[in-house]
Parts: structure tokens; sequence; C-alpha cells
């Protein structure tokens, strides 16, 4: 195949090797391969359609076009001679059709906005997919969820027992935040679905393209609106990267708890063979590997987002080379978050707790004691702070046993809590870590009538989210698809 025909006017001289490879993108240009065909087809019937270009020449462009997308791009197009596969794929047209007719495709058109559109074809691809994957694991967080409702265990702040919740309350924090990255997500994609072809380097064309006719092929809701913006903008990849971020350090602690609950520690949770593996000289071993990884992944992918703003933040309008290096962050980053979701939703899917021992764990380090002091405040008149410093010095001094807490109350409110009409069996039931679960019954709370009403809430979030991918992915689909027809009744 000839050289780069891109450098044969205004260059001159030969590149040494490293200095190719220094400036190739080609490993992330297969990521973008399959749609710069379609930006191409769609680039040429624009071309017909407005008589930019001759029946002659558009056929046999297209046929060569339909012929890369049947059988793949020669592996040639992405030699590193030819810096990208934009200017590989082209010497390979030229080299089938010859350059009077290869030659005449990227007219009214240049790699600025070819990749561009490239990308955000390809991270919607991507977009809707992990859509789809959080959606698998929130309706395995809601499957075990609802399987636990009574399942008594500790809540911490700070690694300190704090309160008795439920293992479904747990659960759904973790489902919540999740909804909220798939609505991010979701956000996020009417801001990538705008098309950048047609906008050229960054100054649009002279040539009288159609730029809407050819976003619909696309599948794109609309143009982008002004051509410099057009080319020059990543801010849709740092948000994506932002959105993936967020989702990534969600998992990233739901793994840390997965590593902390299945040591022999805690002993909450026993995770399948399958996402653990064993030491090369310690045949007793279980490692969590896949969540310790999987918190690592969360590291790639924030490094990956820190990159693509480094990187955008000192470029002036309108299209500088620097955001070559972006794309590969991007991927990278999209990447990361899809690899790790859908194995987060098996190791949930098919791990076992140990509800004993939650229950066993549930009111130690005195984790009832706020709602004695609740109880204080609600049945025998107690302001709260009072309540507080009551509760608070029995603790001290080591029980919550009646002797101690009427105690605490002439030490340090100067009251009788007995003569109140406090007694051994009322603080008992109060003690009770399902009693302070049960009392816990207002919206959001761990309650289980409580958490069968955010249950059935997320579920119906959760089928509107699903529904939202089953329909942008056939939408986007039936535009490729409707694209190739086209492509194919023309060349014919």
């Amino acid at each position: 195949m000839r050289s780069d025909q891109i450098r044969q006017g205004r260059l001159a001289g030969e590149r040494s090797g490293d200095l190719e490879h220094f400036l190739a993108s080609m490993e992330t240009d297969r990521w973008i391969a399959e749609a710069d065909l379609l930006v191409d087809m769609a680039h040429l019937l624009g071309l017909v359609r407005q008589d930019i270009i001759n029946e002659a020449p558009a056929r046999a462009l297209m046929a060569a076009l339909l012929d890369l997308h049947d059988h793949g791009i020669p592996e040639e197009a992405f030699d590193e001679k030819f810096e990208d596969v934009h200017a590989g794929k082209e010497a390979c047209l030229i080299d089938r059709v010859g350059e009077d007719f290869g030659g005449r495709l990227h007219m009214g058109r240049s790699r600025n906005d070819e990749v561009a559109t490239c990308i955000r074809i390809r991270l919607k691809e991507e977009m809707i997919a992990l859509v789809r994957s959080l959606a698998d694991l929130r309706r395995t967080l809601l499957d075990v969820a609802a399987a636990h409702t009574e399942t008594v265990m500790p809540g911490f702040t700070h690694l300190q027992h704090a309160q008795p919740t439920t293992l479904a309350h747990y659960l759904l924090a973790y489902e919540q935040a999740f909804s909220r990255d798939t609505a991010r997500l979701r956000e996020a994609y009417a801001r990538v679905d705008v098309s950048p072809l047609g906008s050229a380097a960054f100054a649009s064309t002279g040539f009288p393209l159609d730029r809407a006719y050819t976003a619909a092929l696309l599948g794109f809701s609309r143009p982008a609106p002004n051509s410099m913006d057009a080319v020059a903008a990543r801010d849709f990849a740092i948000e994506v990267l932002a959105d993936t971020t967020a989702m990534m350090t969600t998992a990233s602690r739901l793994c840390e708890e997965l590593v902390l609950w299945s040591t022999a520690f805690v002993g909450f949770v026993q995770l399948e063979d399958a996402y653990c593996s064993s030491s090369s000289i310690m045949p007793q071993k279980k490692n969590p590997d896949v969540a310790e990884i999987m918190r690592a992944k969360a590291g790639t992918v924030a490094g990956a987002l820190t990159a693509a703003v480094t990187i955008v933040k000192g470029l002036p309008m309108s299209y500088n080379r620097d955001l070559q290096e972006l794309t590969p962050h991007l991927r990278r980053g999209v990447e990361g978050a899809q690899q790790s979701i859908p194995l987060l939703a098996g190791m949930i899917g098919t791990a076992t707790f140990n509800t004993e021992r939650m229950a066993a764990e549930a009111g130690r380090g005195f984790s009832t004691a706020t709602e004695l002091a609740d109880v204080l405040v609600r049945e025998y008149g107690l302001p709260f702070r009072t309540a507080h410093r009551i509760v608070g010095r029995a603790v001290r001094h080591g029980s919550l046993d009646l002797a101690t807490v009427e105690g605490a109350a002439r030490e340090a409110a100067g009251i009788s809590v007995v003569e109140r009409g406090l007694n051994q069996e009322r603080i008992d039931a109060v003690l009770d870590p399902a009693h302070a679960v049960a009392v816990r019954s207002i919206v959001g709370g761990p309650a289980p009538a409580a958490v069968a009403v955010q249950i059935d809430e997320q579920r119906e979030l959760l089928a509107r989210d699903e529904e939202w991918a089953e329909e942008t992915e056939s939408a986007l689909s039936s535009a490729f698809e409707d694209l190739i027809l086209k492509a194919r009744r023309f060349a014919a």
C-alpha cells in the first residue's frame, strides 16, 4: 500500500519508525474503526444527496466501503506510517478504486470532525451497554435485599458499631447510588448524542452539506450547532469519565466492605470460589482477588478522568493534536467500568451471607443506645440532650442496665428515671436490635415495611431505565441498519 497520502503535498522527508510510532493512534483507532466506516458511508450518501460527487466515483467508493464493512478493514490500514486509521483506510480505498475516485470521499470533511463523530458513536454504544450492566447489578441488589428485609446486622460509622440495621437496608443504599450513576449516564447521553460531521477542520465547509441528514443517518438526534465547538470539545468525554469514576468509586467502596466482611475477623460473607484466588505458598488461603482488583480498577478509571482533564485544560480553540492522547484514556476508563460492573453483580448474587454472625454483632458496642435515648424522650418526657447525656454517661460506666442508667440520670441530670416509670423490662425490650430496626419505619428507614416500599419504588425506576436502554439501543441499531441498507441499494 502507498505511503501516507496526506503528507505528499506540503511535507517532505521520511520519518523514523520511532517517530511514526510516537504519532500513531492505531491501537485506539481499532476501537472506533467500525464506526469510521459508518461515518464514511453516511458522508458519501450526503455528498450524493447534495450532488457534490458524481455517481460513478460514488458507487465505486460505496462498493469498496461495503466490502470493508463486510470483510473487515485490512491490517495494512493500521500501519503506523499513516498516523491513524482514517488515513490508512483512505489509502486502502485509493488503492482499490484509484485516486480519481478514492480521493473524492474527503470532500467537505476533515479528520477533525470525522474522529469526533466516530468517538461519539462508539461512546454512545458503550454508555448503553453500561446502563444495561448497571441494571443487572441493581436487579441483583434488589433481589438479594428482598430476601433479607429482616436480616438484622450492625450498621457502622467511622468503622465503629453505630446502630442496628438490616442487610436489605445496606444493599439498598448501594442500589440507590448505582441508580444515580444510571441517571447520570442517561443525562450525559443527550449531550453525547450530537453529530460533529460536516464541521470539517473547525470552520465548516463551502460544500453545501446537509448536516441534519448525515446526523440522522448515524443515529444522532441533531448536528452540533457550532462547528468549532464540534471538533474541539471533549467535555462530553470528561463528563462520561466523571460518571464512570463516580460509579467505580461506589463499586470500590462495596468491594472494600466485601473484602473486610470476608475476613475471619468479621465473617459476614462467604464469596463464591470463582471470585477468589488462593496463595502460591499458603494452601489454606482464599483471597477476594476480584474485589481487590476492582478496587484498583476504580483508581484506573479515576486516573483516566484526571488525564483527560489535564490534557484538555490548556488547549486553545480549536482542534489540537493533543486530543488524540485523550481517546485512549476514554476507552480505558469506560472499559474498566464495563469489565467491573457485571463481575460485581455476579459476586453479590452468588455470595452467602452469614446472617447468624450479623445478628450476633448487631447489638454490640452499645449500638442500641440511641434507641434508649429516644425512648427516654418519647415515653418519659426528657429533652433529647438530657437523654443523650444520661445514656452516654451510662455507657461510660459500662452498662445500660436499670441501676446504671438510674445512677447516670442522677449523676448527669439530677433526676430519677425510675421515678418516671422506667424499668428493666422496658430497657431490655428497647435494647433488642430487632426492636431498634422495627421502630425506624419512616421513609428511607430500615424497618421491613419501609424497606419493602424502597424495593418496590426502585424496581419501578429500574424498569424505566431498562426500557430506556432497550429503546435507545434499538433506535441506534435501526439507524445503522438503515444506513447500511441505503448504502447497499446505492451501490447495487
